[in-house]
């Protein structure tokens, strides 16, 4: 495992693997990615789920934004200013800036949501999320008065054991990539699901220490 001084050194690292991702069995990882995250959403049940618009570097999970839209409240980002507010999902969504796909405005207030899936590019050894570096998720988390349960997901891993992130970067619960589930292993979330997942998945599966992890 490769370890890094800085957060930006790191997200450099994880940009060009990004940049390097072939496009090749992407439908297949892109299914893989959906499974999990469909068995999450079963053992979770959350009424209200804060997903994505893929773009093209992305996992596309645009099968779950159908399956649970009429079953669950599903959010988007919409963006504002430095940071974006959740809206409800709805057809039609339009490309805007950075070419990230959004529905139309809304001024309707949501009061929680109970689950969010977050794409990132990196996840470090305190389980914090790595992005492009806008800062536009952390925001958004740091403004909220309560934590949902947050699942990182990717393409293709990106993870280092050394903690580099700072304590306003958002922190995960679980990261998801096509081979390889990691739990965040405090006590609460290992409850809810560790047990179950890592029974199914084996050796794809794995709970993380992150108190054991390497400071930068």
């Amino acid at each position: 495992m490769t370890h890094f001084l800085n957060k930006e050194d790191f997200r450099k690292f994880c940009i060009k693997k990004v940049k390097n991702r072939t496009k090749k069995y992407k439908k297949v990882k892109d299914r893989k990615i959906v499974k999990i995250l469909d068995e999450f959403i079963g053992v979770l049940n959350p009424s209200s789920i804060l997903l994505y618009m893929p773009m093209e570097h992305e996992a596309d999970i645009k099968s779950l934004l159908k399956k649970y839209k009429a079953s669950k409240n599903i959010y988007l980002p919409f963006m504002e200013g430095k940071s974006f507010k959740m809206v409800k999902y709805r057809l039609p969504v339009k490309a805007k800036k950075f070419g990230i796909k959004e529905p139309t405005n809304s001024f309707f207030k949501l009061s929680r949501i109970d689950l969010a899936i977050v794409p990132v590019i990196g996840v470090d050894g305190s389980f914090r999320r790595i992005g492009f570096g806008k800062g536009m998720y952390d925001i958004f988390f740091s403004k909220l008065s309560y934590r949902p349960f947050v699942i990182f997901v990717e393409l293709k891993k990106c993870f280092t054991k050394t903690k580099i992130c700072d304590n306003y970067d958002l922190l995960g619960d679980v990261y998801v990539t096509p081979n390889e589930i990691i739990i965040r292993g405090d006590l609460d979330v290992v409850r809810v699901v560790g047990r179950k997942f890592c029974r199914y998945y084996k050796w794809r599966c794995r709970i993380f220490d992150s108190k054991k992890s390497r400071k930068k």
